[in-house]
C-alpha cells in the first residue's frame, strides 16, 4: 500500500511538472526558455528573473535571479526535460542587465553549481559597471569552499570556478560566436547609471530582451520586427489604486499594459513575451485584456519553464 501511495505522489509531481512546461517552439536551432519571470516579490510560482536562449544546444543565460540553475536543470534530460542544451555544465555564458539583487543572487549558483556538475573552463559574463567588482566578491567570499573542492580528497578541476567578467560600457555588439550576435542598448530603469536590454540574433530568430525598463525607444528601435520581445510589465489597473509615491517609483522604473501596448505597436514583434510581471492581486486574464485594448499581436503571459 505504502509503494503504491508513493508511486501515486510520483506520478502527480512529474505529471504537474509537464504540465508547467508549455513549448511554443517552431524552431529546432533556437529556442528560449524561461528559467524565471518573477519580480523581488517572493512568489513561489515564479522563480527569480532568468532566461536562456539555447541555440544549437549552446545555452546563454539572461540574468541571474534566484533558482536559475534548478530550473535550468528541471528542463535538462538529465532530469526529465526536453531541452539537451540545458544540461548545467553547459551554461559557459551569461549577460546581466542590471545589478538589481531579483537579478543576481543566482550568480553564485550560477559560477559554482555548473562547475561542481563538471564545467571545465571559465564563464563568461557580460554586464553593466561593477559586474567586475560583484564577480571578485563573490569569489572571495567562497574561497575556501573552491580551495577544498579543489584541494580535497574529492578534487575537482582548477578551471570551471574561474570567471572572466566583461563590463559593458557603450550601446552596440558586446559578443559573438558561431551561433549568436549580441548586442546591447541603454534602458531606463529608474537613476540607476548602467542598465541594458540585449538583442540576440540567431541563425533563425531575433530575441529582445527588455530588462527593467521604463517605457524605451531604444526598445523599440532594436525589437523592431523581431521575432520575440520578452518586455517587464506591470498591471495598470492596480498602479491606477497606489499612492502618488508608489506610482511615480513605478511609472520611473517599469513598463505599464498600456505602455507596453504602445511600443508593441511601434515594434511590431512576432511575439511580445511578458515577464518579470507585477501582478499586484492581477490574473494573466486582466494583463492580457489591458494589452488588447490595443494592441492586436500575438502576446503570451511568461510562465516558469515555458520555451518559445
Amino acid at each position: 500500500m505504502q509503494s503504491k501511495l508513493v508511486f501515486i505522489f510520483l506520478f502527480l509531481f512529474i505529471f504537474t511538472q509537464i504540465q508547467a512546461q508549455r513549448n511554443f517552439s517552431d524552431s529546432e536551432i533556437t529556442k528560449v526558455v524561461m528559467l524565471g519571470t518573477g519580480t523581488p516579490n517572493p512568489n513561489p510560482s515564479q522563480s527569480g528573473c532568468s532566461v536562456a536562449i539555447v541555440v544549437n544546444e549552446t545555452p546563454y543565460i539572461v540574468d541571474f535571479g534566484p533558482g536559475l540553475i534548478r530550473r535550468a536543470a528541471a528542463m535538462s534530460p538529465e532530469y526529465g526535460g526536453p531541452v539537451k542544451g540545458l544540461d548545467v555544465k553547459n551554461i559557459k555564458h551569461a549577460f546581466l542587465t542590471h545589478l538589481h539583487s531579483d537579478h543576481t543572487t543566482g550568480y553564485p549558483d550560477l559560477i559554482l553549481t555548473p562547475w561542481v556538475a563538471g564545467r571545465d573552463e571559465p564563464l563568461e559574463v557580460y554586464g553593466p559597471e561593477g559586474i567586475n567588482d560583484m564577480t571578485q566578491n563573490i569569489l572571495a567570499a567562497y574561497k575556501e569552499d573552491i580551495r577544498y573542492r579543489v584541494y580535497g580528497a574529492q578534487p575537482a578541476n582548477n578551471q570551471g570556478w574561474r570567471v572572466n567578467s566583461h563590463e559593458i560600457t557603450q550601446e552596440g555588439l558586446i559578443y559573438k560566436d558561431k551561433n549568436v550576435k549580441v548586442e546591447a542598448f541603454p534602458v531606463p530603469h529608474g537613476t540607476w547609471p548602467s542598465a541594458w536590454g540585449f538583442r540576440f540574433t540567431t541563425p533563425d530568430k531575433v530575441i529582445v530582451l527588455s530588462g527593467d525598463s521604463s517605457p524605451s525607444d531604444k526598445v523599440i528601435e532594436y525589437a523592431t520586427g523581431a521575432d520575440i520581445l520578452i518586455h517587464e510589465v506591470y498591471y495598470k489597473k492596480a498602479w491606477d489604486a497606489k499612492n502618488e509615491f508608489w506610482k511615480n517609483y513605478h511609472a520611473h522604473n517599469h513598463t505599464s499594459t498600456v505602455e507596453l501596448a504602445d511600443i508593441a505597436n511601434k515594434a511590431k514583434p512576432k511575439l511580445l513575451v511578458l515577464y518579470h510581471i507585477l501582478y499586484w492581486g492581477g490574473t494573466d486574464k486582466d494583463l492580457l485584456n489591458e494589452i488588447s485594448a490595443s494592441y492586436k499581436g500575438k502576446v503570451i503571459v511568461g510562465r516558469d519553464l515555458d520555451v518559445y
